[in-house]
């Protein structure tokens, strides 16, 4: 209210003055917004003159909307093939100023598939603004790590490298184009201000939903600001960018068809920093396969947080009332969803546009296996017979505390279900030792669950508490480290014994292999992977 004051008394000063309509103008705004009565400034209450009226009329309406505020508020343009064609730039810088101008990009990447297709997104990005790749750290211009924020050792690992990439930065010559380091992905999004208070050499953050923003970043970047864009976003899927491809002689490809998670699993960071459940159209996920096959690729793995809950609701026609089918014995932590193409009807199209290109998806919940997804697996020659299937714990109190949404009973109902449906099929499994109040019993029921399944595939890892989770807020970490250790030991140990029984099981039996290369032990070896996924490799490698 002060100023509307000071506003008043200067009003009484100047109003005979010719300025008086101009300072009307200006303190316009703070009279109509407020919530005075007119009759406390009589003075503010003079008549304007109509054409100053209709200029400001005009003035306000060729101004921005609040369209202009909302990132990704249009439908995605479509795919363009030229790698000159540069989006719309921010009003306050030109196009010429986002162009990268030849510099080059070293690109790291840490964590799960998904941040593999995210570098690859977020290179195809820069490419189109005129910017190469290097796969030499020391011709980089731009050093981009791709973050992964699942576990504290993960995050430590970027702590870590980042204080070599300290050194590197400091040889640079004074000659050369100054480097900029940036941090994407999942540790920028959870840790953006104590990455800009503790590592004052890193230029530029982006979370996962703010690649497109990067050519922007480092033009500040530029200029000697340091720049930061961590928005989650109700609608990215990155839809309409083609991830460029890493390597030139690939053989398979990463394909996102979803992003996010409603689950809220209470260890889980992950609706954290990927932001709620969103999923791509399905004519552009059947686009970007078609153009993978034309260019000889001859395995797909569709991704996603939480892909088998895959549903597309982008075409009117697909909003119906078919409420969702859930495994038997599951629930899920949210309300019921209805309406829209479910994953079987995506894994269908998908398994069609080329008969010779194998098709697998990861990393699914066991809740979203209705019987429509396992016939389909089933009858499909290019879908390959393997399923993960993150158990978590073997105990049923755990994994209500996990907020699992099964018990596990329901889980063994569903292992056994899928062997019935799909004969020969390979199974893996995420399991965590050590999650807040699990006993020695729990810990026993899981490994009993380990024993009785025989996994192909185990990820197994002792348990991190992360901050914002569920967890963090209601839980107490209470299980000591060593007794975290020795359990994730024992749970290694019964986790090969059983793999090593599954996988002598096929020991003798012909199978279609994907060629991936040559071994690095012997140069007369191939490496590749079975059509059901049972490993030719090492099976303790897995761990």
């Amino acid at each position: 209210m002060q100023p509307l004051k000071y506003a008043w008394k200067t009003s009484q000063t100047l109003r005979q003055s010719s300025l008086h309509s101009e300072i009307w103008q200006i303190f316009r705004p703070y009279r109509t917004t407020s919530n005075l009565k007119a009759k406390v400034y009589p003075e503010l209450e003079k008549p304007q003159d109509v054409g100053v009226q209709r200029d400001f009329s005009s003035r306000l309406a060729a101004g921005p909307t609040f369209q202009h505020f909302l990132r990704n508020a249009s439908t995605p343009q479509e795919k363009s093939d030229s790698f000159t064609t540069v989006e719309d730039p921010p009003p306050y810088l030109t196009a010429e100023a986002l162009v990268g101008r030849g510099r080059k990009v070293y690109l790291e990447t840490y964590g799960c598939q998904m941040n593999v297709n995210d570098a690859e997104i977020a290179w195809s990005i820069l490419q189109k603004n005129g910017y190469l790749r290097t796969n030499s750290l020391h011709e980089a211009d731009v050093i981009l790590l791709v973050t992964c924020s699942i576990r504290e050792k993960a995050e430590q690992a970027i702590w870590n490298r980042l204080k070599q990439l300290k050194s590197v930065k400091a040889r640079r010559l004074k000659s050369q184009v100054p480097l900029r380091i940036g941090i994407l992905g999942c540790m920028a999004e959870r840790l953006k201000e104590e990455i800009l208070q503790r590592e004052k050499m890193v230029d530029i953050i982006a979370g996962p939903d703010a690649y497109r923003d990067l050519p922007r970043l480092l033009t500040l970047a530029d200029s000697g600001q340091r720049s930061a864009n961590v928005l989650l976003s109700l609608e990215e899927t990155y839809a309409d960018i083609m991830p460029v491809q890493t390597s030139s002689d690939a053989t398979s490809a990463f394909v996102s068809i979803m992003r996010g998670c409603d689950n809220m699993c209470s260890y889980c960071i992950v609706p954290f920093t990927r932001g709620r459940e969103r999923s791509r159209p399905i004519a552009s996920i059947l686009e970007e396969v078609k153009k993978l096959s034309e260019q000889g690729i001859k395995e797909v793995t569709l991704l996603g947080q939480n892909v088998n809950s895959y549903r597309d609701n982008s075409e009117i026609q697909f909003n119906n009332a078919m409420p969702t089918n859930l495994s038997r014995g599951f629930s899920a932590n949210y309300k019921t969803k209805k309406g829209g193409l479910r994953f079987a009807d995506l894994l269908d199209q998908v398994s069609r546009v080329d008969p010779e290109m194998r098709i697998r998806f990861t990393s699914p919940h066991p809740k979203d296996f209705p019987d429509e997804v396992l016939q389909l697996i089933q009858e499909r020659n290019n879908i390959c017979k393997q399923i993960h299937l993150p158990a978590q714990s073997g105990s049923s109190r755990v994994l209500e505390i996990m907020r699992r949404g099964y018990t596990r009973e329901a889980y063994l109902d569903l292992i056994h279900h899928i062997r019935e449906s799909v004969p020969g099929v390979s199974l893996s499994s995420d399991f965590i030792a050590g999650f807040c109040g699990e006993t020695e019993e729990d810990h026993l029921q899981t490994l009993s669950l380990l024993q009785e399944v025989r996994y192909n595939v185990g990820f197994l890892f002792a348990y991190s508490m992360r901050q914002k989770t569920r967890a963090y807020h209601r839980l107490q970490d209470d299980v000591p480290e060593e007794v975290k250790q020795r359990r994730l030991a024992e749970l290694i140990t019964a986790f090969r014994e059983g793999a090593a029984e599954a996988n002598m099981a096929v020991v003798g039996h012909t199978q279609l292999i994907l060629v991936e290369g040559i071994t690095s032990s012997n140069s007369q070896s191939l490496r590749g992977v079975a059509l059901c996924q049972t490993s030719l490799q090492e099976y303790s490698e897995r761990c």
